[in-house]
């Protein structure tokens, strides 16, 4: 190991559907955290961890910061505010074919009153032409003291080797807080649930809103070979279950299979997913359920 290691934590932050999960998992090179063209996808605080020979990251990828309509809502901006001073440095993700708007200026305010190191990634910059970017740079340079400022793409992957370098000088001398092989700190019950709600989201489009969670209800080996998994998919409405079990449960199916491909991938195991679909009516706004789903502390 290097005689001066560095190790530390970076937060993501910034709007829903920045990119952030996205920039997270592509360090990696893993998934770790799933991914949506629907905002608000990222609801619990979930940590990846890039290690070399010179230094180990951790990064904690965190919900959107929106304006909250119900109780899940309220506890993902506070998930995500609450890293801001609990870190080494902050990722801010703003996507570039946004335009500025309050919700920017809302969380550059925030930004404005920590210590912490703030950069400033500009994603998506693929989709702009390169005469945009200079001034965009120029525009977001004068609203606040970023520490560095670097556009890049998390889809194709441009920059963020740049990215990396840069942030590892920022990081303090330290010790490796996970082995050289782990790539995250979350139960697998967890990745594996949150693995299941992406293709919810994925299969339903618009249909099926961010009113789904999902719960493990059984994890256990049937044999050597096969890994036996039940899980309920939550929803708030009856015609919600309806549209997710579709005509002959075809719509489950296909849930079903996308998400154990992922799964079997993720685990290095045969799995036979075993999936329900139950209504909780308003459960956003239940601090039970919420709990029992891991979005509050019990």
């Amino acid at each position: 190991m290097n005689d001066k290691f560095r190790s530390g934590f970076i937060s993501l932050i910034g709007r829903p559907n920045a990119g952030k999960s996205t920039l997270m998992n592509k360090a990696i090179g893993k998934k770790i955290a799933i991914t949506s063209d629907k905002p608000q996808t990222t609801r619990n605080r979930i940590s990846g961890v890039l290690t070399d020979e010179n230094s180990q990251i951790i990064f904690l990828d965190t919900p959107g910061i929106h304006k909250p309509h119900h109780k899940l809502g309220e506890q993902m901006v506070k998930i995500a505010l609450n890293t801001l001073n609990e870190v080494d440095v902050v990722f801010y993700l703003i996507d570039v074919t946004m335009s500025y708007g309050s919700g920017e200026a809302y969380i550059i305010e925030k930004l404005k009153s920590i210590k912490t190191p703030v950069f400033l990634l500009l994603n998506k910059i693929d989709l702009l032409e390169k005469a945009e970017v200079l001034p965009l740079i120029d525009f977001y340079r004068q609203k606040m003291d970023w520490k560095e400022i670097v556009p890049l793409s998390a889809l194709k992957g441009d920059n963020i080797e740049m990215l990396l370098d840069l942030a590892s000088k920022y990081l303090p001398e330290g010790p490796q807080y996970y082995p050289t092989d782990a790539i995250t700190d979350q139960p697998e019950r967890l990745l594996i649930a949150e693995l299941i709600r992406e293709k919810v989201l994925e299969k339903t489009r618009e249909e099926v809103p961010h009113s789904v969670a999902v719960e493990i209800n059984i994890m256990e080996h049937r044999s050597e070979e096969l890994l036996y998994i039940a899980a309920t998919i939550f929803t708030e409405r009856s015609s919600q279950k309806g549209i997710l079990i579709g005509k002959k449960g075809d719509m489950l199916k296909q849930i079903g299979m996308k998400a154990r491909w992922d799964i079997e991938k993720l685990l290095g195991n045969k799995v036979f997913l075993d999936l329900w679909v139950k209504v909780k009516a308003d459960w956003r706004n239940k601090d039970g359920i919420l709990r029992t789903l891991g979005y509050l502390d019990k």
